[in-house]
């Protein structure tokens, strides 16, 4: 792993500060104040793309991350204990040392290319966001996407980035001839509250505004109101289907929040930070639906919470969702993937009983 030249360090944006990772077996305290927080990019030289999710609570079993890391910093992303595994912390370097894949494309080709694969559906951000800034610059993400087109493969993409709009001409493609769907990550209405939770990621406005120049592309889109974070955004729930709708999205999900591992540090003290008058009330409410717990790791009940109030939660979406005309759809993903080399050497077959 190396660090990567492009793009460089920018300004920093805040003092280091991580949890203590849990792979390490020494933890060093300071002596001095905190360093300034510096962006770094690291190249990652792995020999595969595709990443196998087996919980059986997911609706999909491969995804791609070209980046590891995310610089939008959400304070409460699942993904943060990831950044343990190459000795980072899951504080401010999950934020600021990016890693990225730079052969994602010639991977995610090859992968294509074996026999074993059939074209199921991938989605992208099943663990950092694909539409990061960093990909306006590297563009991992649309090589990726390129490739998906060739092959007719089914896509499935979860973001909260505005930079999606460049890469509507291959959303068409895959409209055209192969399966795409679009969620955008909104959990707040209003952009202030999302700027002290969702630091760097674009606003709330932006996003809405991305979904809609998609929608009026052709392009399926959906919201995912994500995470419920009990105690805060809840009420937001009505606004955000109905900013939605009229956005042109055609689907709604939601799910409450998880703190896996040192998330739940990070997201606490970043909350006393932001919300000192309510940071009781968001602990009260998430012991609430959780049990008395703060977060629950067990497949089927993590993305869900339990009790009298969580269910108000879901009686308050379930009604916005059907207000506002948005229907499940149960349809399976179809499978349309084709090899280029397959499809020619099918024409040439034609061509050759022709003449």
């Amino acid at each position: 792993m190396t660090t990567g030249g492009e793009g460089g360090t920018i300004a920093a944006v805040k003092l280091v500060a991580n949890p203590p990772n849990r792979f390490e077996s020494t933890q060093r305290e300071r002596l001095e104040p905190s360093s300034r927080v510096e962006i770094q990019l690291f190249e990652d030289d792995t020999y595969q793309i595709l990443s196998r999710n087996d919980s059986p609570d997911l609706p999909f079993r491969w995804s791609v991350n070209p980046y590891r890391g995310c610089f939008h910093a959400c304070a409460y992303c699942y993904a943060r204990p990831s950044h343990e595994y190459w000795g980072f912390g899951a504080g401010t370097d999950f934020e600021s040392k990016i890693v990225l894949k730079r052969r994602a494309a010639d991977l995610l080709k090859q992968a294509f290319e074996k026999q074993s694969w059939d074209g199921e559906l991938i989605v992208f951000s099943g663990n950092t966001d694909c539409y990061q800034p960093i990909e306006s610059t590297l563009g991992l993400t649309r090589a990726c996407l390129e490739i998906c087109a060739a092959y007719r493969n089914p896509v499935g993409i979860i973001t909260k980035g505005a930079l999606p709009v460049r890469d509507i001409d291959v959303f068409k493609q895959l409209q055209e001839q192969a399966w795409i769907r679009v969620y955008f990550s909104i959990a707040f209405a209003d952009d202030e509250t999302a700027r002290l939770v969702e630091p760097q990621a674009p606003t709330v406005s932006k996003r809405f505004e991305t979904m809609r120049i998609l929608s009026e592309a052709g392009i399926p889109t959906g919201i995912s109101v994500a995470p419920i974070i009990p105690g805060l955004n809840e009420e937001a729930i009505p606004e955000l289907l109905s900013r939605a709708k009229s956005a042109g999205a055609a689907s709604a999900t939601c799910s409450v929040l998880r703190l896996p591992g040192q998330v739940e540090t990070v997201f606490l003290d970043r909350m006393r930070e932001a919300f000192p008058d309510r940071i009781s009330k968001i602990i009260h409410r998430l012991q609430e639906v959780r049990g008395g717990k703060l977060s629950e790791g067990e497949f089927f009940s993590r993305h869900h919470g339990n009790g009298t109030y969580w269910r108000c939660v879901e009686q308050l979406f379930d009604v916005g969702r059907r207000r506002n005309g948005f229907i499940e759809d149960d349809r399976p993903v179809p499978r349309t993937f084709r090899r280029p080399n397959a499809q020619q050497s099918l024409f040439d077959e034609e061509e050759s009983r022709e003449s």
